[in-house]
C-alpha cells in the first residue's frame, strides 16, 4: 500500500474552468471557432491539475469534448473533480 494521496483541485476552479469553457455560446459565429484555442489550453489545465494516468485521460476526453462542437455543456472540470473526491475518500478509508 504505497500508493499516492490522491490530489483535489479546489471545487470552485473546476466550476469555474467550466464556466469558461461554456462561455462561447455567448458568442454565437464565433463560440466554435474560439473552443479549438481553449480545448489545447482546458486539456493543459486539466493535466496539471489531476495529474497522472487520471489526468492524462481526462486531459485527452476534455480536449475532445472541447473541440467536438455543441458539447460544451458537459462539466468536465467538475464530473472529474467527484471522481477524485470518491478516490480521496476511498484512500482515506483504506487507512483507517
Amino acid at each position: 500500500m504505497n500508493e499516492k494521496k490522491p490530489v483535489l483541485p479546489n471545487i470552485f476552479l473546476c466550476i469555474t474552468l467550466d464556466l469558461i469553457g461554456m462561455a462561447s455560446y455567448f458568442l454565437p459565429g464565433v463560440g466554435e471557432f474560439a473552443d479549438i484555442g481553449w480545448a489545447f489550453a482546458s486539456a493543459l489545465v486539466f493535466h496539471t491539475l489531476f495529474g497522472g494516468r487520471f489526468g492524462m485521460i481526462g486531459a485527452v476526453l476534455n480536449f475532445a469534448e472541447e473541440a467536438i462542437p455543441f458539447t460544451d455543456i458537459i462539466p468536465s472540470f467538475t464530473i472529474a473533480w467527484f471522481i477524485r473526491k470518491k478516490e480521496l475518500d476511498k484512500w482515506i478509508a483504506d487507512r483507517t
